[in-house]
């Protein structure tokens, strides 16, 4: 076999496959390799058939086959699937050769294998990829982090391969140090989970509570589309809604009961660990988990009664504040991955350049919206930013969202129809911009109890004090903890 391939993969999946085609449109030399030798048969004389792309019949072959410094590239399912082919791959390979995991791959699991591997003298880079078959097939948006040393020896292929905004920026760009690229695609994902949540929420309000037919709620996403919401979700919503199949919205004949991969449940785990508060992809999580109860549902549905979710009122002013509901909830679920992200980065010491991931999210992944160049700039103007909703642009728009959004929440409520999404958004913003909330009673109680004790308004933070709450107790404390 020639040696001037330049790039392996393995791994022949759809994305595997797609990817493997971009590669090859983007003139590089693809060596690929999947563990069925028929898959890679069938995929070299189908879709593959004459682009510079060439199979391998083992992992042998494959380093073989690739030039010095090798980069190889994992499309494969996450978890151990990548440790046993990196196990495979590393008998095969010498120092200074370059492992990129393309998958779904949890970001400590990233940080782990590439300890293990830069002890061999080999790189190891963690690249989150989103954007779905389309994406990896005409441009993903690509998120890499990892072995520093390797992004000059990966930056051309994958900024090459990868979608690219308006003024040809690549949306790729080094993330950090290990784990730091697969937790930027998980907090992606995270997001994304509110995202969809929200419109799921804003179609069971015009449906179940207008009243509105297939058609005419594809007509409000596209107008939405054409606005300040213009985002890839919200067009294929409008898609969605006007599939037919033998003349009948498909999406009435679809189960409602939804699945997930976990990495929304990730992304809600690292925020309870890291105490930062991305409560609506918490609800966004929970939805599904409560909409996986399909039969428990049913039953209920015939025992439970609630208010007739008919919702009166002037169907124009509903939707257009619903609008601005969507618009506000979008902004605080961006705000809080945002925070989420700058807690990790001060956790796990990654200097992560928010704008910068901002602008990778412009194009080819599943979240890309055009407000994401509004928090690029954000960014930019103030790279200290703490949290979105300090930013002028953004805390004016909600602020004067805010009145549709509340009525929009009620109409909800009052309906009975579930709206955990915008109603989470909405808890976070009124008590993100609340100076005192009642977690004084909180922590009082807990003294009471438990004698966890408490700091005092008048007194410097950081002095602890234990009250005798009953006079029966006594002036020793359990200490203080942030849990």
């Amino acid at each position: 076999m020639s040696n001037s391939q330049n790039i392996g993969l393995v791994g022949l999946a759809v994305m595997g496959q797609n990817l493997a085609m971009n590669m090859a449109d983007h003139g590089f030399h693809v060596v690929v390799y999947n563990r069925t030798t028929e898959r890679t048969s069938e995929f070299l004389g189908g879709p593959a058939a004459g682009m510079t792309i060439t199979g391998a019949d083992t992992v042998e072959a494959l380093a073989t086959a690739l030039t010095i410094p090798r980069r190889i590239v994992l499309m494969v399912k996450a978890g151990s699937a990548v440790d046993a082919v990196i196990e495979e791959l590393v008998p095969h390979l010498g120092p200074g050769d370059i492992i990129i995991d393309g998958g779904n791959s949890y970001f400590e699991d990233s940080i782990r294998r590439a300890e293990r591997l830069e002890a061999e003298g080999l790189l190891f880079v963690g690249a989150g990829i989103s954007g779905g078959e389309e994406g990896a097939r005409h441009g993903p948006s690509i998120m890499p982090g990892g072995s520093l040393e390797a992004w000059p020896q990966v930056r051309g292929v994958l900024q090459g391969i990868a979608a690219k905004v308006g003024d040809g920026t690549p949306c790729c760009d080094w993330i950090g140090p290990s784990g730091a690229g697969h937790y930027v695609k998980m907090v992606h994902n995270g997001i994304e989970y509110g995202d969809i949540q929200l419109l799921a929420e804003a179609y069971d309000i015009m449906h179940r509570g207008l009243g509105m037919s297939h058609d005419e709620m594809a007509d409000v996403f596209d107008g939405w589309n054409d606005g300040r919401l213009e985002s890839y979700l919200v067009e294929i919503t409008a898609d969605v809604m006007r599939y037919r199949e033998d003349g009948q919205p498909l999406l009435e004949q679809i189960l409602d009961a939804a699945g997930q991969k976990g990495t929304g449940r990730w992304t809600v785990e690292s925020g309870l660990g890291l105490g930062s508060p991305v409560t609506l992809a918490a609800d966004a999580v929970f939805a599904r988990s409560v909409s996986a109860l399909k039969e428990e549902r049913t039953a209920a549905s015939r025992s439970l009664s609630g208010p007739d979710p008919e919702i009166p009122g002037d169907r124009a002013v509903i939707l257009a504040e619903l609008e601005s509901a969507l618009y506000a909830s979008k902004i605080v679920s961006y705000t809080q991955g945002f925070m989420l992200m700058r807690a990790a980065g001060s956790e796990y010491d990654w200097e992560l350049d928010f704008g910068s991931i901002a602008l990778m999210w412009r194009e080819g992944c599943i979240i890309r919206a055009a407000f994401l160049e509004r928090i690029r700039d954000a960014f930019t103007t103030d790279s200290s930013l703490s949290n979105l909703l300090l930013d002028p642009g953004f805390g004016d728009a909600v602020g004067s969202a805010q009145d549709a959004w509340r009525r929009t929440v009620a109409r909800a409520i009052t309906a009975g129809i579930p709206v955990p999404a915008y109603s989470s958004a909405l808890a976070f913003f009124d008590s993100y911009r609340t100076a005192r909330l009642p977690a004084n009673l909180i922590q009082a109680l807990r003294d009471y109890f438990g004698a966890h004790s408490y700091e005092r308004t008048d007194r410097p933070r950081g002095e602890w004090f234990h009250s005798d709450w009953t006079g029966k107790g006594g002036g020793v404390s359990a200490g203080s903890y942030s849990a």
